[in-house]
């Protein structure tokens, strides 16, 4: 089952996929100028920079060592013949300080020669295939690959627009291996740069190989005739630990939408659930109430493919859809970072900031063969101004924040960090403010749509690039960190915000929130003409340093530092995770929403009506279960939280005691929903009244509706305020006399 559109032509030559093989060879894919891709073969001498200590043990068959320009603790540089003598050269220098080297190879290989991914290539030429498997279950229970009839029913793919369903022709362990071969034929033919899906880590990549290690099949998707690699992996979203089987492909980029959307929401802090329905309703990928949209729910998804294949396949389609549109929006900025960067597509999304721009330092050490620091100490320091000044509800709200404000500082102090011998810091964030100024310009006067729509990617890729400069400075991993002089940049942020915040209020502007670069005011005497109050206040500012205008709002709901909400008359924004939360209970949500909307002026309906009808259902026990249930993603596997509390360990968790009386036990990384049952003797807390959502039993199991009712108390306690509502009392007990 198939569609198909014309396909995209290709700048010539433009490198598209790089493998380097155990024998030292690079395999390179190129794009054609008809937009397909040929091989190519290039040799490559891995090299790793060494201690003094080490230089010595290095000397070998297959080994050069030379000695390298200035002073630091890595003053050698060594080369090696092949891989094989590479890895000679890693046992030989074993020990701390002795041995440093950029992996993956790939990425050696393109710092080595300059190269980048995708430089001369437009997005819209890179060639994306989505991915996404359906799969059944003997028992009904969630489909796990390592039971015999838990099998793959449907695989689905979509490139350029071009669909493609492969479809399970018969319940048997030959039909689903017909199937999986059917799999690597069509990637083989449409041989995509990169292979998109989402929650393919966790899920659809490591059922297809335990599904193919059943029935010797390969998991063949790599460029160059390779099959698959798998490790466990480790990616870090603010404060939390994300581990997933990481799965690598020759000469490919796997991403993983849901990563995607996690990383997103590490700034954003709005979305409350990472699923891909909800995440496509969030980007507007797909209408709120659902319209064109085929949804299915998860056990009714096998019975749909045998009775309304038609259907089905819609579903199937639509999920495709929604992943490739995840792509268009959040992919662009890692591959811009893969056109910047000597980096794998796949290592742009997965690892930090500070790795890749160590990249663009060590590529300059490396061919002016200079000695090479190690990370330094750096100390806790005083970060950028914060505060809110108002709560509340304003109205004629101004937002004006100073463009790139520390690397600008920067700049314009014109100081390298300490372990900077070469002094590359500034000229290289000079350099590429001058790109991204360049591509701004472009994403305005461009002449056609496509050309502005790359150049806006571009600036706004370079734009988070050129910040990250100042946060690398500050960071302990980085191998030129300088804490003092990030120190410094930020005493001098903090004092130019002040001086912006007395400005505004000089001229008569009600100072609301100030976050480090950006100030929110409210001002009805220039909301009509917001550029009249810029150049006003701007000439506080030290030349180097500009203040723009970044938009205006008909109302601003402030709660606390860093949690408001927004509303221009069209559109809420909500910043902060007070607002939204991923584990909060359904109600509270609802409740908090209303609250906002009737706040702001964007909903005419109060949430103490609902407020009071929520009270009434939770005390008559008529308010569905699934209104109060939380739901939350697993950190541990509860296998391993088991054992851990069987040696007397602790937190107790609620959402692990849930998940441990459901069989089959979900896994780690998988959100448990349950919900709080009445109080027992020796049973009060919520760990020890958590029960599953799935096992909720109205007559012999019910939720505690005190325990939801005193969360109804909570909420008016933190929100009552600002509906002119008084908290309920604190109950006190009195004293005998």
């Amino acid at each position: 089952m198939e569609t198909s559109s014309p396909p995209v032509r290709a700048a010539a030559d433009a490198l598209c996929g790089v493998w380097v093989d155990p024998a030292g060879e690079v395999r390179l894919s190129v794009a054609t100028a008809a937009g397909g891709r040929e091989n190519r073969a290039e040799t490559f001498r891995p090299f790793a920079w060494l201690g003094g200590g080490a230089a010595e043990r290095a000397a070998g068959p297959g080994v050069d060592v030379e000695r390298l320009g200035g002073t630091g603790p890595f003053q050698y540089l060594a080369h090696a013949e092949s891989v094989a003598a590479f890895d000679r050269l890693i046992d030989a220098t074993k020990g701390p300080g002795a041995f440093d080297a950029i992996r993956p190879l790939e990425a050696q290989f393109l710092l080595q020669r300059r190269f980048r991914l995708f430089r001369d290539l437009a997005f819209g030429q890179l060639r994306r295939c989505q991915f996404d498997i359906e799969t059944d279950s003997e028992d009904g229970s969630f489909s796990r690959a390592g039971r015999p009839g838990d099998r793959v029913l449907a695989i689905g793919l979509r490139m350029g627009g071009r669909n493609r369903l492969l479809l399970l022709e018969e319940p048997t362990d030959a039909g689903e291996k017909r199937l999986l071969l059917a799999f690597n034929a069509a990637l083989a033919e449409w041989d995509p740069d990169v292979i998109e899906g989402h929650n393919l880590f966790q899920f659809d990549l490591d059922y297809l190989r335990q599904r193919g290690r059943r029935l010797r099949v390969p998991s063949a998707w790599g460029r160059f005739g390779q099959s698959a690699s798998f490790r466990n992996a480790r990616l870090k979203a603010a404060e939390r630990w994300i581990d997933f089987p990481r799965c690598d492909l020759p000469g490919r980029a796997v991403v993983d939408t849901y990563l995607l959307v996690q990383l997103y929401d590490i700034t954003a802090r709005e979305m409350s659930s990472y699923g891909l329905k909800a995440a496509a309703v969030y980007f507007g990928l797909t209408p709120e109430d659902g319209a064109g949209r085929t949804y299915l729910a998860g056990n009714q998804i096998a019975e749909t493919f045998r009775t309304d294949r038609a259907r089905f396949c819609a579903y199937l389609e639509d999920d495709l859809r929604e992943t490739q549109g995840l792509g268009d929006i959040l992919l662009p900025t890692y591959f811009e970072q893969a056109r910047a960067f000597p980096i794998l597509l796949q290592d742009a999304i997965l690892r930090g900031t500070t790795a890749k721009i160590d990249l663009l330092f060590l590529e300059e050490y490396y061919h002016a063969r200079q000695a090479c620091p190690v990370p330094p100490e750096v100390h806790p320091f005083e970060g950028g101004y914060t505060k809110s000044f108002q709560d509340g509800v304003f109205r004629h709200v101004l937002h004006f924040d100073v463009a790139s404000l520390y690397p600008s500082l920067l700049l314009a102090m014109g100081r390298n960090p300490r372990s900077d011998s070469l002094g590359v810091f500034i000229p290289l964030l000079k350099s590429l403010r001058d790109y991204r100024l360049k591509f701004k310009l472009l994403a305005r006067s461009a002449p056609t749509a496509e050309e502005r729509a790359e150049a806006q990617a571009r600036q706004s890729a370079f734009k988070i690039l050129i910040n990250s400069f100042y946060g690398y400075l500050g960071f302990s991993g980085a191998r030129f960190g300088d804490g003092e002089l990030a120190a410094e940049v930020t005493r001098r942020g903090r004092e130019l915000l002040q001086a912006l915040i007395d400005e505004f209020s000089r001229q008569g502007c009600t100072l609301l929130e100030a976050d480090t670069d950006g100030i929110y005011i409210s001002s009805e005497r220039y909301f009509a003409t917001p550029e009249e109050l810029l150049e006003r206040v701007a000439v506080v500012l030290p030349p180097g340093i500009e203040l723009e205008y970044d938009g205006k709002y008909a109302a601003m709901f402030c709660y606390k530092a860093k949690n408001y909400a927004l509303y221009d008359g069209e559109k809420l924004l909500l910043r902060g995770s007070a607002f939204r939360s991923r584990g909060i209970e359904p109600y509270l949500q609802r409740l908090t929403d209303q609250l906002i909307h009737f706040l702001v002026g964007s909903a005419p309906d109060s949430p103490l009506v609902l407020l009071e009808d929520y009270r009434r259902r939770l005390a008559q026990r008529t308010l569905p279960v699934a209104e109060i249930a939380k739901s939350e993603t697993l950190s541990q596997d509860p296998n391993a939280y088991e054992h851990v509390i069987g040696l007397g360990g602790k937190p107790r968790r609620a959402s692990a005691e849930a998940a441990l009386q459901l069989s089959p036990r979900p896994r780690m990384g998988e959100r448990v929903s349950y919900y709080i049952g009445a109080r027992t003797p020796g049973r009060t807390s919520d760990w020890q009244r958590a029960r599953p959502l799935e096992l909720f039993d109205v007559a012999n199991a019910p939720y505690d509706p005190s325990y939801y009712l005193d969360k109804l108390d909570d909420w008016v306690k933190r929100y009552g305020v600002f509906l002119g509502i008084k908290p309920p009392p604190v109950e006190v007990q009195g004293e005998l006399l």
